[in-house]
C-alpha cells in the first residue's frame, strides 16, 4: 500500500471524529502513539494526517499542551450571522423557521437513537434547565436551553444534523438568549413543553418527541410575534 494512500486513510478516519461528534471545540486529541496504535499506522503517516487537518484549520498545535480542536467549522456557518443577528432583529424569524425543520427532525431521530449515554447526558442538562425555572436564574435557563437543544442535536446520530447545529450553535444561543428576555411571563408553559419533549425522547416515542418540538418552536414564534405585534 502506498504511503499516500494511507496517509488518505488515515486523515479520512479523523474527520469522522469530527463528523460524528466524538471531537468536540477545545478538545485535547490523544497522543500521537495512542492515534498511531489506534489506526494501526507508523507516526509519520499520522503526523502527515494531522498536518492536513492543522494545515485546514481543523486542528492547532499549542506548544507544550499538545493538539486541540479548533472551532473552524462552526465559525465557517456561524460567522457573520452571529452580528447580523443583532443588528436585524427581523432574522429571528428565519432562524425560528429554520430551527423548527431542524430541530423538530432532530428530536424525531434522538428519540429513535439515542444512547444510554445520551440519555443521561439529556437529563442532566434538563436537570439543570429545571433547577433554573426553580431559582429564577435567568443567566443560567439561557445556558442550559441552548445546552439541551444541542444534546439533543447530538442524540440524532446524524452527521449533517450535528454539523449544522454545531455550526449555528453560537446563532441558537445567541437566539435562544433574545427569545427568552421577551417570554419571561411564560415560563411555565416553556417547562412544560420541555418536559414533554424530553419524556418523548426517553420513552423513544419519535413522532411525539418530533410533535412535542414542533409545538414548542410554534408556541416561541407565537408568543414573539404577540409581543412584537404590541
Amino acid at each position: 500500500m502506498a504511503q499516500r494512500s494511507v496517509v488518505d486513510q488515515v486523515q479520512r478516519a479523523l474527520e469522522i471524529y469530527f463528523l460524528d461528534g466524538s471531537w468536540t471545540v477545545g478538545m485535547r486529541l490523544p497522543s500521537e502513539r495512542e492515534l498511531a496504535e489506534t489506526f494501526g499506522v507508523s507516526r509519520t503517516s499520522l503526523r502527515e494526517a494531522l498536518s492536513r487537518l492543522k494545515a485546514r484549520g481543523m486542528l492547532e498545535s499549542r506548544p507544550g499542551s499538545g493538539v486541540f480542536v479548533t472551532d473552524r467549522l462552526q465559525a465557517s456557518i456561524a460567522s457573520p450571522w452571529n452580528q447580523l443577528m443583532v443588528e436585524h432583529p427581523d432574522l429571528r424569524w428565519d432562524m425560528l423557521e429554520f430551527r423548527r425543520e431542524l430541530e423538530g427532525a432532530a428530536a424525531r431521530y434522538a428519540a429513535m437513537r439515542a444512547t444510554q449515554t445520551d440519555l443521561n447526558k439529556i437529563d442532566s442538562v434538563f436537570q439543570r434547565l429545571c433547577t433554573a425555572y426553580d431559582t429564577n436564574d435567568i443567566r443560567a435557563e439561557h445556558r442550559a436551553d441552548a445546552d439541551f437543544h444541542e444534546a439533543i442535536a447530538e442524540a440524532s446520530h446524524n452527521s449533517m444534523f450535528r454539523f449544522l447545529h454545531a455550526g449555528i450553535v453560537r446563532m441558537v444561543r445567541e437566539h435562544i438568549s433574545l427569545n427568552l428576555t421577551r417570554m419571561e411571563a411564560v415560563k411555565k408553559q416553556l417547562r412544560e413543553q420541555h418536559t414533554a419533549i424530553w419524556d418523548a425522547i426517553r420513552l423513544q416515542q419519535p413522532d411525539t418527541a418530533q410533535q412535542a418540538m414542533l409545538t414548542h418552536i410554534d408556541f416561541t414564534w407565537s408568543e414573539l410575534k404577540r409581543r412584537a405585534e404590541m
